[in-house]
């Protein structure tokens, strides 16, 4: 396999990676939707390569309060992935998931234990849809972990896969979603494989020899 260099990876990998997280998008959309009862739509407008001290202002600002919901991925590849969610979308949701409807809440506001329990199922939900799209694609077995819940600043929840992804580079893969119902929902999947494991999807994707 040729050496890896992820400042020049091709243009058909994010087109790849799109798609994979369009086909995980509609599927997590379906199971959303039977959650909450309503209509949902995700689509994956944009991937891309972030350099770490870029992607606090890639969510939005580096003090924005969002909510994160860690995986660690192990089988065929290995490392991580985060689904980010604004906080107000996430207490939208949530709202959504317990039978009321949009959220009224004071920016900074704690989940309860019952709220943290419902937005941990809802991040498994879509973080295991684009997984499950990922595997059936690639053909590789990818197993992952109970998700871990914080709601913090973004540079905050980002230091976690940054300590990870430190020892590949300082880019980030950065994958936006957005939902829409009633209202727009803006979320955002932080993919960390080791480089092994980018070189292992790169190839099983047909983009890299």
């Amino acid at each position: 396999m040729a050496e890896l260099d992820l400042n020049n990876v091709d243009a058909m990998y994010y087109d790849v990676l799109r798609e994979i997280g369009n086909i995980g998008a509609g599927n997590a959309a379906t199971a959303l939707a039977t959650m909450i009862g309503t209509k949902v739509d995700m689509k994956v407008p944009k991937v891309e390569l972030v350099e770490f001290s870029e992607m606090g202002e890639a969510l939005g600002g580096e003090e924005q309060i969002m909510a994160g919901i860690y995986l660690q991925i192990s089988g065929d590849i290995t490392g991580s992935i985060m689904f980010l969610l604004e906080e107000k979308s996430a207490h939208d949701l949530v709202a959504r998931l317990m039978g009321g409807g949009e959220a009224v809440f004071e920016k900074g506001q704690p989940f309860n234990e019952m709220e943290q329990s419902a937005l941990s199922e809802i991040g498994n939900i879509i973080v295991g849809s684009y997984l499950n799209s990922l595997s059936m694609l690639t053909g590789l077995k990818i197993v992952e972990s109970v998700p871990s819940l914080a709601m913090d600043m973004a540079e905050a929840l980002l230091s976690v896969p940054a300590i990870e992804f430190g020892m590949v580079g300082d880019k980030m893969l950065l994958i936006q979603t957005s939902f829409s119902e009633d209202t727009d929902l803006n979320g955002y999947f932080v993919l960390t494989p080791d480089l092994e494991s980018y070189g292992k999807l790169l190839k099983a994707l047909g983009v890299m020899q």
